[in-house]
C-alpha cells in the first residue's frame, strides 16, 4: 500500500466517523480492524455470502447446527458440584500427600502448607442414571438424566486470562480466533439479521472475573466473524439507534453510498478486510430492527419467565439464558454466556451458594426449554469454566480453592451426546485425572465434530503455518460420549 492509499483510507475513516450516525459495534469493529489483518492470510478466502460457509462445509452430516457456550468464568469446584471424593472428606485438614503434588504447578499455594480440604456439601446419586451431583445444584440434579458429565478435563494454562484464551482459542497466544469465530468462518450463519456469534456476561459472587473481549475476536480471520457483545442493561448494541432527527430512509441511504464507495475501492486494492467491513455495514444496519426485537421479552408467557428466574432488563444470567433461547432461534450460530463470579478463593461455601442460586435454576430451565420447543436435540450445551479448584485448603475470608488444571469437570448435553452418563475420572482425592482423560483440544475436536467439521481438515495458512482451532498436538474426537 503507498502513501496516497494510506492517504485514501484514512480520509473515509474521517468522513464516517464525523457524519454521526451510529452503526453498531459490529461496523465500528471493523471500521478499525487494521486493513493488512486480512490481506497477510490471503488464503483465508471469504465465504460467497453473507451467511454462506466455506465451499465444502460441512465435511460430514451435522449432529447440531448451534452452540451454547455456558462459561462459569473463574473455576468452579469441581469438588463440590460433580466429583465426589469420600477419601477426601475423610483426609479433610491433614497434610496433602506430596506424591500428588510435588513437583505440579499451584497457582497460589506454591511452598506453602498443603493442606486437604473435603467436600462442603453433601453429594448423592440422581436420576435413572445415578449422576452424582452436590446438594450445591438442586437443578442440576432434575436433569442428571439429560447431561453428559466429563469428570477428567485438563487444560495446559494455570491463571485466569490465559486459561480463558486456552479454551476460547486453543492456545495461550493472544490474538487467535476464538472458537465461534471459526465455527462461523466455516459454516456460516442461519440469521441474516443477527450477527452469527453473540457473547453477554453476567455477575454474581466472588471478585467478578474480568473477561477481555479479544476472548470472543477473529484473530487473523475477517474481522466480521469476530463475536458481538450485547449488553444486558441499556443499550444491546453500542450505537445501533439512529440519533435524533436520522430517518431509516437516511440511513440506509448512507449505508448503500458508503458500501458503493467501498467496492469501487476494493476493486483496486483487492483488500478481504475491506469486504468484511461492507458486510459489517450491511449487517447492522439490519441489527436496528432486529436487535430491539430480540431484546423485547415481554411477549414471553409470564411461566417461561417464572421458569428462568428472569426479569426483563435486569442483565442477570436468567435473562441472558432466555435470550440465549432466542437468539438460537433466530439462527445465531454461536452464543456464549459468561457468568463471572466463579474464583473461589476464599468463602467457597458462602460464594458457592451465591453462584449456583444465580446459574443453576436458570441452566436448567434453558435445557427443558430447548427440549420442549425441539430444539435441543439440534443444540450442543457446553458448561464449565477454564480449569477447576484444588482438593487443598486456601485460607481468604473462610474456606477456598485455588486454580487447578490436572483434573476437573465440565459437562455436555444435546444433539448426538448421550445423557445421564458420567465419562473419565480423577484419582481418590480430585488431583489427577486418571481415565479417559480429555484435553480441552479434544473438547474442541468434539464439538466440530458434531457441527460436521473434520478438525484435522479445517486450516487456514497463516504467517505461512496451516493453523487450526486444536492446534498442532494430537487431539481426539470423544467418541465415547457419542451416540
Amino acid at each position: 500500500m503507498n502513501f496516497p492509499d494510506l492517504s485514501n483510507h484514512q480520509n473515509r475513516r474521517t468522513f464516517l466517523s464525523s457524519t454521526g450516525v451510529g452503526l453498531g459495534s459490529a461496523a465500528l469493529s471493523s471500521l478499525l480492524a487494521n486493513d493488512l489483518s486480512a490481506s497477510d492470510s490471503s488464503s483465508t478466502s471469504l465465504p460467497r455470502g453473507l451467511t454462506e460457509g466455506l465451499a465444502g462445509f460441512p465435511h460430514f452430516g451435522q449432529k447440531v447446527k448451534r452452540v451454547i457456550f455456558l462459561c462459569m468464568a473463574g473455576g468452579p469446584s469441581h469438588l463440590e458440584s460433580f466429583d465426589y471424593k469420600p477419601k477426601l472428606a475423610e483426609l479433610d485438614g491433614r497434610p496433602m500427600p506430596n506424591s500428588f503434588t510435588q513437583g505440579q504447578p499451584i497457582a497460589q499455594l506454591q511452598g506453602q502448607e498443603l493442606k486437604c480440604l473435603g467436600p462442603l456439601t453433601k453429594f448423592n446419586q440422581y436420576g435413572q442414571s445415578g449422576q452424582w451431583i452436590s446438594d450445591f445444584l438442586p437443578w442440576h440434579q432434575k436433569m442428571a438424566d439429560d447431561i453428559c458429565v466429563i469428570k477428567s478435563m485438563v487444560t495446559e494454562q494455570i491463571n485466569h486470562d490465559p486459561a480463558h484464551t486456552f479454551m476460547n482459542t486453543g492456545t495461550a497466544i493472544s490474538g487467535r480466533p476464538s472458537m465461534g469465530s471459526w465455527i462461523n468462518y466455516g459454516l456460516g450463519s442461519e440469521s441474516e439479521d443477527l450477527p452469527g456469534f453473540v457473547v453477554m456476561t453476567s455477575v454474581g459472587g466472588r471478585n467478578p472475573q474480568p473477561i477481555a473481549s479479544r476472548q470472543w475476536g477473529a484473530g487473523f480471520l475477517p474481522s466480521r466473524f469476530q463475536g458481538v457483545e450485547f449488553n444486558s442493561t441499556g443499550d444491546p448494541v453500542h450505537y445501533v439507534s439512529p440519533p435524533p432527527g436520522i430517518s431509516m430512509q437516511q440511513q440506509q441511504e448512507l449505508v448503500a453510498a458508503v458500501n458503493q464507495l467501498n467496492r469501487h475501492r476494493n476493486k483496486n486494492i483487492q483488500n478481504p478486510e475491506v469486504d468484511a467491513r461492507i458486510a459489517a455495514y450491511e449487517m447492522a444496519f439490519r441489527m436496528q430492527t432486529s436487535v430491539p426485537e430480540l431484546m423485547d421479552v415481554s411477549n414471553e408467557p409470564k411461566h417461561i419467565l417464572d421458569m428462568y428466574g428472569a426479569s426483563p432488563g435486569d442483565g442477570t444470567y436468567a435473562s441472558n439464558c432466555l435470550l440465549a433461547r432466542r437468539l438460537a432461534e433466530r439462527g445465531v450460530r454461536f452464543i456464549q454466556l459468561y457468568h463471572r463470579g466463579w474464583d473461589h478463593h476464599g468463602g467457597l461455601e458462602r460464594y458457592m451458594n451465591i453462584c449456583c442460586d444465580l446459574t443453576d435454576k436458570p441452566t436448567y430451565a434453558l435445557i427443558q426449554d430447548l427440549k420442549q420447543r425441539g430444539m435441543l436435540d439440534e443444540t450442543l450445551i457446553i458448561w464449565g469454566g477454564e480449569f477447576g479448584r484444588t482438593p487443598m485448603f486456601q485460607g481468604k475470608g473462610g474456606a477456598g480453592r485455588d486454580h487447578h488444571i490436572k483434573g476437573f469437570s465440565m459437562w455436555m448435553a444435546g444433539g448426538g451426546i448421550q445423557p445421564g452418563i458420567s465419562h473419565g475420572a480423577t484419582d481418590e482425592l480430585g488431583y489427577n485425572a486418571t481415565e479417559d482423560v480429555v484435553h480441552v483440544r479434544d473438547l474442541h475436536a468434539t464439538m466440530l465434530h458434531q457441527l460436521g467439521i473434520d478438525h484435522n481438515r479445517f486450516t487456514v495458512k497463516f504467517q505461512g503455518l496451516d493453523l487450526k482451532l486444536t492446534g498442532v498436538e494430537k487431539a481426539r474426537v470423544v467418541k465415547e460420549i457419542l451416540l
